[in-house]
């Protein structure tokens, strides 16, 4: 059983995009955690634009808790694990569609998956790896929601459906980062320990 499965096999919401990638599967999966490989520039400027309204709101002296707040990234999620050289997966927990996301801080793996506060939705991202033909692999990555209430539910939809198009496009570019990161690992592992 994968991740994603063990910790949101229920869901309403999912989003899913793949690449081929020249490159092994252990490669791939540490490339998620080195430095600087998820900060995406444009992703960044997609959060601030996203960020905007609740950051005016401060400043206009309208409270909307954006206010000393660093900008959203993957420092908000839980790890909540790495199934070997197969898939990485992250955890997150909050009322997405508020300015400020509405988050609640989740201490660890097991903490998320007992998470059961009605009307807070809960969300897994992951990358997973699988073979392709001719020596690569497919590097992919899926975003499941679930929201545990109807009102939940219909909160989180509209915002869903704002958000998606420019979310495909940013998984598509985490994608191509992490590919790009592990090749110029890979390269520089080999530059200092050449096989000959």
């Amino acid at each position: 059983m994968t991740l994603l499965e063990t910790y949101l096999p229920v869901f309403q919401f999912r989003e899913f995009h793949q690449v081929s990638v020249e490159a092994a599967p252990a490669d791939l999966l540490g490339a998620v955690n080195l430095p600087g490989v998820l900060d995406d520039p444009w992703v960044k400027r997609f959060i601030k634009l996203r960020e905007t309204p609740g950051r005016l709101l401060d400043a206009l002296g309208r409270r909307s808790l954006m206010r000393d707040k660093a900008a959203f990234g993957l420092a908000d999620f839980t790890r909540l694990g790495r199934d070997s050289d197969r898939e990485v997966a992250f955890g997150l927990v909050g009322k997405f569609w508020q300015f400020d996301y509405g988050l609640v801080a989740i201490a660890d793996a097991r903490a998320f998956e007992r998470f059961s506060t009605i009307g807070i939705p809960k969300l897994v991202l992951n990358f997973s790896v699988d073979a392709a033909d001719r020596g690569c692999t497919w590097l992919r990555t899926e975003t499941r929601v679930y929201c545990n209430d109807r009102k939940s539910f219909v909160r989180f939809l509209p915002y869903w459906l704002l958000i998606r198009p420019v979310s495909g496009l940013m998984r598509i570019r985490l994608l191509r980062r992490i590919a790009d990161a592990a090749a110029a690992d890979r390269a520089q592992s080999r530059e200092k320990n050449p096989r000959c």
